[in-house]
C-alpha cells in the first residue's frame, strides 16, 4: 500500500523543517524552547502557571512545565462551529482532541561533581538515561546539552561544541568483540573529553560559556550528550530521513506543526497539543505523563473559559475528548523477521503505525481505532497495524497513562523506525509527512 497525504510541503521541505526542527532540540528543555518559539511566530501566547488565565475564544495560548509544554487553541466561539451553544452549565461544554508526545530521548546524563582523569586523559561522569543502545553511542562525536540553574532562582539553557566522545576497545585488544560486545555501563561508557595535561577549563566553564553565564553562579545542572551529526536524507531514491532523538521528536514537530495549522473558524473541541518529559524513564515526574500537567491545564482551560461551569462540567468534557498518543514504534526488520508477528509486517513508508496489545501496554480499543481511522481517511494517509510478537516484551507509551490519569479515549499511534533508540535512527520521510497530515485532520475534528 502506498500513501497519498494531503499536504503542500513536498518531502524536502518537510525533511528539512524536520531537521531544523531536531537540531535546535538537542535536550527535553530545548525542544519545548524551539516549540513555544514555532507558537509564538503564529500568535500563540505564552501564559504562567503561577498566575490567573483569562482565555478569548479563538485564541491560541502554550504553558510550559520544565521539560514539557502543552499549547492549544480553542473554537472562535463558545458556540463552536456546529451553532451549538457551550456556553456554560446549561449547554455542551466542548471536550478537548489531544495530540499527545514527549520530548526527551534516550542520552548519558552529566553526574553532578568534579571532571577526573585516567590515562592522561580527561573524562566525565554520567548516568544511562532511559534505554538507549549502548554501541551507537561508541565512536561519536558528542556535545552536552540542557539546562544550567543559577544561584539566583533562574534557569538557562546551554549547549557545548562536540567535546567529547566514548572511543570503543580496539579489535586488536578484544578478539572476540564480533561475537558479542559487552559493555559494563559504569566503567565502558564514560566518555573522554581532552588531554589532562592542557586542561584550560572544566566541563562547568564549557558549558556556562555556551550559555553566556558566569559558572561560579552555576548551582545545578540537567545536561545530557548528544549526537552532533545533523540528520538528512538517504536512500537510492532520498527515500530515508536518519537523525538523533526521532524518538520522540518526529511527533512533537508533527504535533506542534498540525496545531499552528489549525483553524479555530472550524473547530467544535479544543485542539491540544502535549509534549510530556520523562517518558524514557517512566513519565513519573511532574512534567511527566503520570503527574498532573495536562490534568492541571485542561481543568484550567474550562474554568477560564466557562466561570460558570462546574466540576461536573469538566468531567463530563473530559468524557467527550479524545487523545492520540503518538511516539515511535517498530517496522518489521528485514534482518531480523523472526522479532515480529509473523503475519502483521508493517514496514517503513507504509503508512502510520496504529499500535495495539492485549495487555493494555497501548492503549488503543476499537473506538479509538475508529477515530484514528476516520483522521488519516480525511488525510488521504493509509495506517498500519502493529502488534508486538507474543514471545517478545511491549513497550508502553504515554497513552496508557493519560487514559489512566483522565479517562478520555486514548488511541495509541507513531511513525514507524529502525534502530528505535539508537544515537541515530532511522525513517521513511513518507511517514513524516502521513504522520504530519494525519495529526493536522485528527486535531481539526
Amino acid at each position: 500500500m502506498s500513501t497519498s497525504p494531503v499536504t503542500s510541503r513536498t518531502k524536502t521541505q518537510v525533511a528539512v523543517d524536520l531537521r531544523d526542527f531536531i537540531n535546535s532540540s538537542p535536550s527535553s528543555y530545548h525542544a519545548t524552547a524551539t516549540a513555544a518559539a514555532r507558537l509564538e511566530s503564529a500568535g500563540f501566547l505564552r501564559l504562567d502557571e503561577r498566575k490567573k488565565w483569562s482565555l478569548e475564544p479563538g485564541q491560541g495560548h502554550y504553558v510550559i512545565r520544565d521539560g514539557a509544554i502543552i499549547a492549544w487553541r480553542t473554537p472562535a466561539s463558545k458556540a463552536g462551529a456546529s451553532g451549538v451553544d457551550s456556553g456554560g452549565p446549561s449547554g455542551a461544554i466542548p471536550g478537548f482532541r489531544v495530540f499527545g508526545s514527549h520530548t526527551d530521548s534516550p542520552a548519558f546524563k552529566l553526574k553532578p561533581g568534579e571532571e577526573f582523569t585516567a590515562e592522561g586523559t580527561r573524562q566525565i561522569g554520567v548516568e544511562i538515561y532511559g534505554g538507549p543502545l549502548l554501541n551507537s553511542w561508541l565512536d561519536r562525536e558528542l556535545a552536552l546539552a540542557g539546562q544550567l540553574s543559577l544561584a539566583d532562582g533562574s534557569v538557562v539553557l546551554a549547549q557545548t561544541p562536540p567535546i567529547a566522545r566514548i572511543p570503543q576497545l580496539a579489535i586488536h585488544l578484544d578478539r572476540q568483540v564480533n561475537e558479542g560486545l559487552t559493555l559494563d555501563k559504569q566503567r565502558h561508557t564514560t566518555p573522554i573529553i581532552g588531554l589532562a595535561d592542557l586542561a584550560e577549563a572544566d566541563v562547568i566553564e564549557i558549558l556556562a560559556a555556551s550559555a553566556e553565564v558566569d559558572p561560579e553562579q552555576v548551582v545545578g545542572h540537567d545536561v545530557y550528550t548528544i549526537p552532533v551529526q545533523s540528520p538528512g536524507l538517504f536512500g537510492a531514491q532520498e527515500e530515508f530521513f536518519a537523525s538523533p532523538r526521532l524518538d520522540n521528536l518526529l511527533s512533537v514537530h508533527a504535533g506542534v506543526n498540525a496545531l499552528v495549522d489549525v483553524d479555530a473558524r472550524s473547530l467544535d473541541s479544543i485542539a491540544l497539543f502535549a509534549g510530556f518529559d520523562h517518558e524514557e524513564i517512566g513519565s513519573n515526574s511532574r512534567s511527566g505523563a503520570c503527574g498532573p500537567f495536562l490534568a492541571d491545564v485542561t481543568e484550567r482551560i474550562i474554568a477560564s473559559l466557562f466561570p460558570e461551569s462546574t466540576r461536573s462540567d469538566y468531567l463530563a468534557a473530559l468524557a467527550s475528548s479524545i487523545c492520540v498518543s503518538s511516539d515511535a514504534g517498530h517496522a518489521a526488520h528485514p534482518n531480523y523477521p523472526e522479532r515480529h508477528d509473523p503475519h502483521i509486517r508493517p514496514r517503513l513508508g507504509g503508512g502510520p503505525l496504529l499500535k495495539l496489545n492485549a495487555q493494555q501496554r497501548y492503549a488503543t480499543d476499537a473506538v479509538g481505532t475508529a477515530a484514528w481511522s476516520q483522521a488519516c481517511t480525511a488525510a488521504g494517509v493509509e495506517y498500519q497495524n502493529f502488534v508486538s510478537n507474543n514471545a517478545m516484551p511491549c513497550g508502553s507509551t504515554i497513552g496508557p497513562l493519560t487514559a489512566t490519569r483522565l479517562g478520555m479515549t486514548t488511541v495509541d499511534v507513531g511513525p514507524a523506525l529502525y534502530s528505535m533508540h539508537s544515537a541515530r535512527e532511522m525513517v521513511a520521510i513518507d511517514d513524516v509527512v502521513s504522520l504530519g497530515a494525519a495529526a493536522k485532520t485528527f486535531l481539526q475534528g
